[in-house]
């Protein structure tokens, strides 16, 4: 190794890419979010290329506005399981809600994704901002943006608790005494809190890297007091190095108020490139994909945002309207920013939309320049790895490995090589000890 901070990618696997309308676009196959192969040849390509982990969103609500292929996609443990068949080394990172789901059901589909995985498993934690999603389940009121986090946390430490029902070593199987396992190695849990009870224990032994990694995506104060105190790596998004300079600082240092070290929580933006041989290349590309789209289009995604809010009813070309609180309850960060960021620059509603809908990434322009931002970024704490999700998935991910990788490799910030065998080894992450073994031992 150079001895220079190694920069790690994780791929979003979200069909056919990050922008509403990548299934247009010819590189990609039109059904790519339900095509099996597909989603097989991009995280085998992100595997050569050593990528840390694919990761894959998830949402619980869609009405005729959503974004095209979430309309019709996979279920993120399933799609992951599938994966983990083909793989040898890429971590599989997928998104569940706290909100509608039951810890014990959810702590025993990842540790077996982790098991059958040999260690590779990760569960991103979060809480569903999209208030729709009541109707789908039997909870009939979305709960308030401060009660999701509440039981959230109460939840991780459900299913943190259900990861140490056994000890490494319970399961002797022992054909001479017959015994399958050692009962002094079994722990149960016996939750009794303010929103879940839960007896236990698992009915699956721990993996290779102990339990999945957990990933945290909340932005909000509630967001990052829960990443700090339970999470291992939190996928974040940010526009600029300063703030993400901020957050990156924020969080950690929140954690290690807890009496937690600042490498024990990785901080990784979502990033969007648009890339080329020149300037002038990657902003053709840019015009391509911001072309994809309609403002009609732009207007539905951008109200997805705020709860699916019809923001039809307002003029294009005037300022962009005052909706009080509106997406409050839903994507709060997302919503809080677009609202400052349109009133501090005096924009319209058409610009909003569009913007919102084709941004400009921060990561724009030449192979070089992209890459020289990679390593900014990492060298100033802004980030620890990024999460990959370009605009359209198979000619970035092509042009992202064969350009700036390479670049990346010869400036000694990244090795095409995995250094462990599970996630949390190749993340940096130490192996998660059993949480009764760890309480013995001191």
């Amino acid at each position: 190794m150079s001895g220079k901070k190694q920069i790690q990618f994780g791929l979003m696997l979200h069909g056919p890419g990050g922008h509403m309308n990548a299934w247009k676009d010819e590189s990609v196959p039109a059904d790519a979010s339900v095509n099996i192969d597909y989603y097989q040849s991009m995280t085998k390509q992100a595997e050569e290329a050593a990528f840390r982990f694919v990761f894959v969103a998830d949402g619980l609500y869609i009405n005729e506005k959503s974004i095209p292929h979430f309309l019709n996609r996979f279920e993120p443990l399933t799609i992951l399981s599938a994966l983990a068949s083909v793989t040898k080394h890429i971590g599989l990172v997928g998104t569940v809600s706290t909100s509608y789901s039951e810890p014990f059901t959810i702590a025993r589909q990842f540790a077996s994704l982790d098991k059958l995985s040999k260690g590779r498993a990760g569960w991103n934690v979060v809480t569903s901002p999209l208030e729709g999603s009541a109707e789908n389940h039997t909870i009939r009121s979305h709960p308030s943006h401060a009660l999701r986090y509440e039981i959230a946390e109460e939840y991780l430490e459900v299913v943190n608790g259900l990861w140490s029902s056994w000890e490494e070593d319970a399961f002797v199987r022992s054909r001479t005494t017959g015994a399958f396992f050692d009962k002094d190695k079994l722990h149960t849990l016996n939750h009794k809190g303010k929103h879940f009870s839960v007896k236990g224990p698992l009915n699956i032994e721990r993996s290779n890297q102990g339990q999945p990694v957990i990933f945290q995506a909340g932005a909000s104060e509630a967001g990052k007091n829960l990443a700090a105190k339970g999470a291992d790596a939190v996928f974040t998004n940010s526009d600029s190095i300063e703030k993400a300079k901020a957050f990156y600082s924020d969080v950690k240092d929140r954690a290690t108020k807890l009496g937690r070290d600042k490498s024990d929580i990785k901080i990784f933006p979502g990033i969007h490139p648009v890339v080329g041989k020149t300037v002038e290349e990657a902003e053709e590309k840019y015009n391509a994909i911001k072309n994809l789209v309609s403002i009609d289009e732009a207007l539905n995604y951008l109200g997805r945002f705020f709860d699916h809010y019809d923001f039809s009813q307002f003029p294009l070309d005037e300022s962009f309207p005052d909706i009080g609180d509106v997406g409050s309850n839903s994507f709060k960060s997302t919503t809080d920013a677009i609202k400052k960021s349109a009133k501090e620059n005096n924009l319209t509603l058409r610009e909003v939309a569009l913007q919102v809908t084709t941004p400009k990434s921060a990561f724009f322009g030449t192979y070089e320049q992209v890459a020289k931002q990679l390593i900014e970024w990492v060298e100033e704490d802004a980030a620890d790895g990024f999460i990959f999700g370009a605009p359209i998935l198979a000619s970035g991910l092509n042009e992202w490995v064969e350009h700036v990788i390479p670049i990346l490799e010869d400036k000694g910030y990244y090795e095409k090589t995995y250094t462990a065998d599970t996630l949390r080894g190749n993340l940096g992450l130490a192996y998660k000890e059993n949480a009764y073994r760890k309480e013995a031992v001191k």
